[in-house]
């Protein structure tokens, strides 16, 4: 049997992150071979993680990963058990490493996304190692994808990493996507879909029964008037209109600055570019929705 040593075992620990009580059992199962030991501590894990598999995961973060050329971004929601692991460094580089498996690979569903290449393994294999080091249940819950091929994509990631969102711009000339100014508009545009929750980014795109929605109650409240019908139906309309400079992203008043709007910025930027920068859609997670 080989001496377990004190520094067998750190060396163990600082190789896998693991405690320091399950470095010296793998070791002593391993009779001191460092390389067995990780093996052991591997087969651990998993059924550690199989375990905690049953556990409720409401904490955890958003991640958010745009390739350089900003032309793909992937944006990853991913659970825990607490509030301490969701706010973790590791925890939050992994969550962001997953987002770029997500970029660069395009997965169907969160299965495909599990059995992609990540480090050694696969996703799913690098999950179990991420369960059995912090010693949480963990869950990719869902994930989103967007491109931009004739433009750019700005994201915003809120700092309690529970709001996050991608937005997709066009626009003609290539080197609008590296301009500081843009890289500005497009982050503070991205703020704008946090802070405001728009339901689409222009008003061609609000859902129709939503639309409907909105329409039938407008319409039973100015029946409420007593007012002719063709009187009712230009109360509704104009309440609509209302509900359109509310909602629509590119309506709405620009939140740092009230004498603006998100479509009158752009035409700014796109002005002192010397381009033509349209919002064209966006992603937005707020966790646990």
């Amino acid at each position: 049997m080989a001496q377990i040593t004190a520094a067998l075992v750190k060396q163990l620990r600082e190789m896998t992150d693991s405690p320091m009580m399950e470095c010296k059992k793998a070791l002593v199962e391993a009779d001191g071979d460092l390389d067995k030991a990780v093996d052991v501590l591997r087969k651990m894990g998993l059924a550690k993680a199989v375990k905690r598999a049953g556990r409720e995961t409401n904490e955890g973060t958003i991640a958010v990963y745009v390739s350089d050329d900003a032309k793909v971004a992937a944006m990853v929601e991913l659970t825990c058990e607490t509030d301490f692991v969701g706010t973790n460094g590791k925890f939050k580089d992994f969550a962001h490493a997953v987002a770029e498996v997500v970029a660069k690979n395009d997965p169907a569903d969160v299965d495909a996304l599990k059995a992609c290449p990540m480090g050694e393994g696969t996703v799913e294999s690098e999950l179990t190692e991420m369960i059995h080091v912090i010693g949480e249940n963990m869950k990719i819950n869902r994930f989103s994808r967007l491109t931009a091929e004739n433009g750019g994509i700005g994201c915003y990631i809120h700092h309690d990493g529970k709001h996050a969102d991608m937005v997709s711009f066009s626009f003609s000339k290539p080197e609008t996507a590296n301009a500081d100014e843009f890289k500005t508009f497009a982050h503070d545009v991205a703020m704008q879909v946090v802070a405001s929750n728009p339901v689409s980014a222009v008003r061609e795109d609000v859902p129709q029964d939503v639309i409907d929605h909105e329409m039938g109650i407008y319409k039973a409240q100015a029946a409420e008037s007593g007012k002719p019908e063709a009187i009712q139906e230009k109360i509704a309309l104009g309440k609509l209109e209302k509900f359109y400079k509310e909602s629509v992203l590119t309506e709405q008043v620009f939140v740092k600055d009230s004498n603006e709007t998100i479509s009158s910025l752009a035409k700014k930027v796109s002005k002192s570019l010397g381009d033509d920068i349209k919002i064209v859609t966006f992603v937005r997670f707020n966790f646990g929705e």
